[in-house]
């Protein structure tokens, strides 16, 4: 099978497979991190902007600038109302196109696995951040089933098929996060975990939403078609739905924070 590159372009597909999983645990993250009213954020690998959402309506900032290499991405997060102040520009996490203490917090949503270099990454991070600022990410728990993609991921697997992977799962596990953050620097250091549920409307729903996935969509399109059943029937075995057709299942991220020293 061909190798398929994992890439997030399209906004709206992202919205509908990611985005609302992306909001759930932002909201617990936020919670997690109170901070005051009135910083200089920046959402870095900010996507199609659904966790930056959260943070204007959330935490009434003076200032919110977004970053991510995908400009299919920055087009859409520039369509949501809420963003109107916000604003966006091409960029790579490992090198900020911004000044040294520039921002009163740092944050990076389900980003860190995609990273080559995720310790470049944590130290720019660091670098931009005022001193006493805060620097926060989460992520799925990829290694440790967490990630909402786990369900259609293990058969695949189980199957002899490979979807492609994220180049450092290994930054997802919450010893390594906090190994990066206090090689960066990065002081009072503390890591959480976040548990969410999402509930589809049956089977159909949570399939033809997953199919939008770049690292499923097009692996499984190359897969045989009785294949795909299979795929299919092993997955909705392991989903089992509710009375009316619902279909629960919860993900996992773990969450990190720490502060510039001051």
């Amino acid at each position: 099978m061909t190798e398929q590159v994992i890439r997030f372009d399209d906004g709206a597909a992202y919205e509908q497979m990611m985005g609302v999983w992306s909001r759930l645990a932002g909201e617990v993250f936020l919670d997690w991190l109170a901070p005051p009213p009135g910083l200089r954020w920046i959402d870095i690998g900010c996507g199609n902007g659904a966790f930056t959402e959260l943070l204007a309506e959330r935490c009434a900032p003076t200032e919110i600038q977004g970053v991510d290499p995908s400009e299919g991405q920055l087009a859409f997060a520039r369509t949501r109302p809420a963003l109107r102040l916000a604003s966006f520009q091409q960029g790579d996490a490992q090198a900020l196109p911004f000044a040294d203490n520039r921002f009163d917090a740092a944050v990076m949503a389900l980003v860190l696995v995609f990273v080559p270099d995720p310790a470049a990454a944590i130290r720019e991070m660091a670098r931009v951040t005022s001193p006493g600022g805060v620097v926060a990410s989460y992520i799925w728990d990829m290694l440790g089933g967490g990630f909402p993609l786990d369900p259609i991921l293990v058969e695949m697997r189980e199957m002899g098929f490979a979807p492609p992977r994220p180049p450092r799962l290994d930054a997802s596990r919450i010893e390594a996060m906090r190994d990066l953050w206090t090689g960066a620097g990065l002081k009072s250091v503390e890591t959480r975990e976040i548990t969410v549920r999402r509930t589809f409307a049956d089977f159909e729903e949570f399939w033809a939403i997953k199919m939008t996935a770049p690292s499923l969509g097009p692996t499984i399109a190359q897969m045989p078609g009785e294949r795909v059943e299979a795929l299919k029937d092993r997955v909705r075995a392991g989903l089992p739905a509710d009375a009316e057709g619902r279909i629960t299942y919860e993900a996992r991220a773990h969450a990190i924070k720490g502060r510039v020293p001051s």
